[in-house]
């Protein structure tokens, strides 16, 4: 991976050299911009899977006791449609306008980190294709999209489909990951002169806070699959409770990720309707600084409400009191938007095109999905309603009525300036009211089957009154849905062919992404424009009317941080929120339950036998070795500051070596453990034992290997006192390797918190 800003000299090294195929020139870029396009187009071909899972479902419940699907063929397909639309398209085609215009818009030459943006998406891509894969085992994921155990478990589903799902996640989400990194680093990073990131465009904004979102939620989605995989293939019981464990902490862990999943998916479509509503309102934003501020509550707030989604597991009272008042407080910074942009209408010379009937669209349908929400943060009432079609309407209105339809308004207002022509506004507008009819008659209706009492996740239903009229107005709204996504492909395709030229900037936009050609050149702009304010192209194109002289926002002072720490800190930021939560399953299943003074205590969960096996002094001992490491890696780095090469390869190889002695005192302890018979799968307690430690060592394999290569280098040369930013990333990552195990040692060998 690169560690340093774009240079001019270096965008040769970009792309690579001309091949016989076109299609490897695709297959091996670098440019962010294609990158981004594949990213949106491996997307519309899983919405494609995806909308083709949902018509299925939909004709089998479009009449009652109909057996068109079988009920594991429905369970499959649910499973893999709501997995598909989450993770194969949702995400990706966020990540892919971010690919294409964060960099365009900050006025950058590309994005932070070229090569891991193609590792990204190629993990991305195939894990997407093992996920998928499944379907040729005959045994496809059919445990639901939440996975929820003991559904997922060996004991319900033997087959191979749930280790597909899971395998496949944890490859897209090394990639969603590692994307989600390069997009901070990318808009911290990379800004051209002037642009403050309180000038930065709303949607650029959007994307930052996604990309803290992606970066500390994500990694609890991973703990829960590593746990899940431990307890399929290895037979451990982290959600078996026949043998201790929680099925309720899956369900913990699943939400503390899904939750902010929700807001993954739909901040980038504020954003993108934050940059078309006043474009073609001709103003700036109403309250830049709410809707920015707004946001950041959103992240903030969006991490503690988590089970809002847990009301019927029975929390208790304080719980359920404690997540309700959050969800309601979470609709207040989301409601400001609404007001913004809605003021942001009020009065403006309205531009009545395609993309904005999408953006008008998406205010209405959202501040629905926005209610009906809030309706579940009465306790009661989501008891009544939460396994019913009334849950289904809701999310769908969010991220369908939200999301779907700001990426619509998104594509008809950036098309332009990724292809140099124009989409058809009279298809268009034919595409609108196709999917606003069938929108709105496939999921309103919803609403009043889940009031009628019609249970979720069903495959067929008896023939109760008024259900099949619904469920058929449903299916009918799924067809139309489906035309109009055709339409919109029809429209792409004819435009691309015989669609008018566009020009730089057709819409009299105001962001950087329009002051280069369309579509942009590899270098993306000739000259970087100056920054003097939210609406850089608007105070280049109307000097007379600029911004930066009614209206003075926060300077530029210049300051940027190291690309290479950054990223580093970002990693540590993940694999922190994995481990506390790898910890947090250890401290649950292990605590020992006390007894009030003068009853006899209850048996301790921790088993005795397994404990006493562990040989805290000798772990101790090589627990120092380890810590050491951390110091003989520090007077490393001094060494290499100073230029003093012979000093920096003992210091560094002294760390090699102190990491390695650490690694063989944790085999000795294994192999201690597997001789008297404790394995994974002996109790809890080995099992989280095993996974905690395991995945520990993991790191500090990884860590080694670093450290190895930075050795490799110093030894030929290649790593001079200049490049110290890149040996102290390195150094980051080997420091928090060390930190953890402090924790892991004093709440594992020494007991506390237990």
């Amino acid at each position: 991976m690169t560690t340093g800003s774009v240079e001019e000299s270096q965008l040769t090294m970009l792309e690579p050299q001309p091949t016989s195929t076109r299609m490897l020139d695709w297959v091996s870029t670098l440019d962010h911009k294609r990158i981004g396009i594949m990213y949106i187009l491996t997307a519309v071909f899983y919405l494609a899977v995806g909308g083709f899972e949902a018509l299925l479902m939909r004709i089998q419940l479009a009449f009652p006791n109909n057996t068109f699907l079988s009920p594991e063929m429905f369970n499959q397909l649910f499973t893999m449609h709501g997995t598909t639309m989450v993770f194969l398209v949702g995400m990706p085609v966020l990540t892919g306008f971010a690919n294409y215009f964060v960099p365009l818009m900050i006025g950058a030459r590309d994005v932070a980190f070229p090569r891991l943006n193609s590792f990204g998406f190629w993990m991305f891509f195939f894990g997407a294709a093992l996920l998928h894969f499944s379907f040729l085992t005959g045994s496809a994921p059919n445990a639901g999209w939440f996975s929820y155990v003991p559904l997922s478990s060996k004991a319900y589903s033997s087959l191979q489909g749930v280790d597909y799902w899971i395998i496949g996640l944890l490859i897209m989400g090394i990639g969603s990951v590692s994307g989600a990194i390069n997009i901070f680093a990318t808009i911290i990073n990379l800004r051209a002169p002037g642009m403050s990131l309180q000038r930065v465009p709303l949607f650029v904004w959007m994307m930052l806070m996604q990309a803290i979102l992606i970066i500390l939620a994500l990694p609890a989605l991973n703990s829960a699959l590593a746990m899940l995989l431990i307890d399929r293939w290895l037979g451990s019981a982290f959600f078996d409770p026949t043998r201790g464990g929680s099925a309720v902490l899956w369900q913990h862990y699943f939400w503390i990720f899904g939750h902010p999943e929700v807001y993954i998916l739909i901040l980038p479509g504020f954003g993108m309707i934050s940059e078309v509503i006043p474009v073609f309102s001709r103003k700036p934003i109403y309250g830049y600084t709410f809707i920015a501020a707004s946001s950041v509550a959103i992240v903030l707030l969006g991490y503690g409400v988590w089970a809002h989604h847990m009301f019927a597991v029975g929390l208790g009272m304080y719980a359920d009191i404690f997540f309700a008042v959050g969800s309601l407080l979470i609709a207040i910074p989301t409601g400001i938007k609404v007001f913004n942009w809605t003021a942001t209408l009020w009065g403006g010379e309205i531009k009545f095109n395609t993309s904005l009937h999408f953006a008008i669209a998406f205010l209405l349908q959202f501040v629905i999905g926005g209610l009906t929400g809030i309706m579940f943060a009465a306790v009661p009432i989501d008891w009544q309603l939460t396994d019913t079609y009334f849950v289904v309407a809701h999310f769908h209105y969010v991220l369908i009525g939200g999301l779907v339809f700001a990426l619509f308004s998104a594509a008809y207002y950036w098309f332009p300036k990724m292809t140099g022509r124009m989409l058809n506004e009279r298809i268009g507008i034919l595409q609108f009211w196709l999917w606003v009819l069938g929108f709105n008659m496939t999921f309103m209706v919803q609403h009043f089957l889940g009031m009628m009492g019609m249970p979720r996740r069903v495959y067929t239903y008896a023939d109760n009154p008024g259900w099949a009229l619904l469920n058929g107005i449903a299916t009918l709204g799924a067809v139309f849905m489906a035309v109009g996504t055709l339409v919109f492909l029809w429209n792409i395709f004819k435009s691309l062919h015989s669609g008018k030229i566009a020009g730089d900037n057709p819409w009299d936009a105001f962001t950087l992404e329009w002051a280069t050609t369309s579509p942009p050149p590899p270098e993306n702009f000739p000259v970087i424009p100056e920054v003097k304010s939210r609406r850089p192209v608007w105070d280049i194109n109307h000097p007379e009317y600029a911004d930066w002289k009614k209206e003075k926002t926060p300077e530029d002072k210049g300051r940027r941080g190291n690309l290479a720490k950054i990223a580093a800190w970002s990693f540590i930021a993940s694999e922190a929120v994995f481990f506390l939560l790898l910890l947090v399953a250890y401290v649950v299943f292990n605590t020992k339950l006390m007894a009030p003074v003068g009853e006899a205590s209850s048996p301790e969960t921790l088993s005795d036998v397994t404990s006493s096996v562990l040989d805290v002094k000798r772990t101790g001992i090589f627990s120092l070795f380890l810590i050491t490491s951390s110091l003989t890696f520090w007077v490393a780095e001094r060494f290499l500051k100073a230029g003093k090469k012979s000093a920096f390869v003992f210091s560094l190889g002294l760390t090699i070596l102190l990491g390695i002695i650490f690694l063989g005192g944790q085999v000795w302890e294994y192999t201690g453990l597997l001789s008297n018979g404790i394995s994974i799968n002996s109790d809890l307690f080995s099992a989280t034992f095993f996974t905690v430690t395991g995945f520990h060592g993991i790191h500090v394999t990884a860590g080694v290997i670093a450290l190895f290569v930075m050795l490799l280098m110093g030894l030929k040369g290649n790593l001079s006192s200049e490049k110290t930013h890149v040996f102290g990333a390195v150094g980051v990552y080997w420091h928090f390797v060390d930190v953890v195990w402090i924790a892991v040692f004093g709440i594992i060998y020494l007991g506390l918190l237990q």
